[in-house]
């Protein structure tokens, strides 16, 4: 029988940190380990630590009986578990956290890495440091940006725009210009509004950005029909995507964006992943994923149509803080390990004791 044991991790984070429509000082990791045997699988998620008593109380009982090779059965198992609690949200975010977890216990189970069990397409993925925080100043910022692209040479980067819920328009310009000088002429430089403007707002902004080759949630994602609007009336790249918590979502808005975007730690765990790759797919469009880097690479690899992994600051600080076996971005990609099975990594539970919360 697998056993399943979830707990919480709370990390303050290294500066405050800001996008346009949200702050925050700290970030919480809700791990899943699932065992069978003498063998344990992880996986997690980004959420509140309230995501241990839905894996424990809903999830938990709903595989007795499952088959350690079987994460799709168990994942629709849970799927059906949570009906009267609600798929979208908390539900499908413990979820995805166990359906990892079962997918590493598989793949260690069977002594192979876990782009090896799905079966990779390429040997590496490309990369976008991620962060450039509206908290930050201009010093930071420059730091932040010289680092990925002069220290590991990451050939393209995103900051945060749409500050105060897009009433800093002036100075989200002034930050944008201020990337460009930092990366130089060659990189790519990408935007994440969070939905914080409206269509006009973000049209006008990708105008005047200095060479926007990516503008992230320039409104809200429920509108969908702005969407379509921003991304018929600029040059750039639109992307949205990452409150997408199961294949249904992204139907919807496959035909509202360029490139949408999934996140493992969200969507339903590498069982719904791949099943939204395949559906970027049959419609002409590349996949991106969203945070949790060390999550996605196994998948990501495996699937034709990846476009990139958000190397996201707050999320590496903290995978690298809680976990060996972390990857190195130098050069722009990252490829999995391939001496070690499953996602290839080990939980540093010394370590993390000290920031316990559940």
């Amino acid at each position: 029988m697998i056993r399943l044991a979830a707990s919480a991790y709370t990390i303050p984070t290294d500066a405050p940190e800001a996008d346009g429509t949200l702050t925050w000082t700290s970030t919480t990791l809700v791990l899943v380990e699932a065992t069978f045997e003498a063998t344990t699988g992880i996986g997690w998620t980004y959420g509140p630590a309230a995501i241990t008593q839905t894996v424990a109380d809903l999830l938990a009982p709903a595989l007795h009986g499952i088959g350690v090779l079987d994460p799709p059965a168990a994942h629709e198992r849970m799927c059906r578990a949570v009906r009267n609690a609600g798929r979208p949200g908390m539900c499908s975010m413990a979820i995805s956290a166990v359906d990892c977890a079962l997918w590493d216990l598989k793949a260690r189970r069977l002594r192979l890495p876990l782009h090896r069990l799905l079966g990779a397409v390429t040997e590496e993925v490309p990369v976008y440091g991620s962060g450039g925080f509206t908290t930050y100043d201009a010093a930071r910022l420059r730091e932040q940006l010289g680092h990925w692209t002069g220290e590991q040479g990451i050939p393209r980067v995103k900051i945060k725009i749409g500050e105060a819920w897009g009433t800093r328009e002036a100075r989200d310009l002034e930050r944008l210009w201020i990337a460009r000088d930092v990366i130089g002429a060659d990189a790519e430089l990408y935007a994440d509004a969070n939905g914080a403007y409206n269509a006009k707002q973000a049209i006008r902004v990708a105008e005047e950005a200095p060479g926007l080759r990516w503008l992230e949630e320039p409104v809200s994602s429920d509108d969908l029909a702005g969407l379509r609007t921003v991304r018929d009336a600029v040059t750039c790249e639109v992307a949205a995507g990452e409150y997408g918590y199961d294949l249904p979502y992204f139907t919807r808005l496959i035909d509202a964006v360029d490139c949408p975007q999934a996140d493992v730690t969200r969507v339903g765990g590498i069982t719904e992943f791949t099943r939204v790759a395949a559906l970027a797919r049959a419609h002409g469009r590349d996949l991106s994923s969203h945070c949790a880097p060390h999550l996605h690479v196994a998948a990501m690899t495996a699937i034709p149509n990846a476009r990139h992994i958000e190397w996201f600051h707050d999320h590496v600080r903290v995978e690298s803080m809680l976990f060996d076996g972390v990857l190195d971005p130098s050069g722009g990609s990252v490829r999995p390990r391939e001496g070690a099975p499953g996602f290839g990594l080990e939980f540093r539970r010394k370590d993390a004791e000290a920031y316990r919360v559940a």
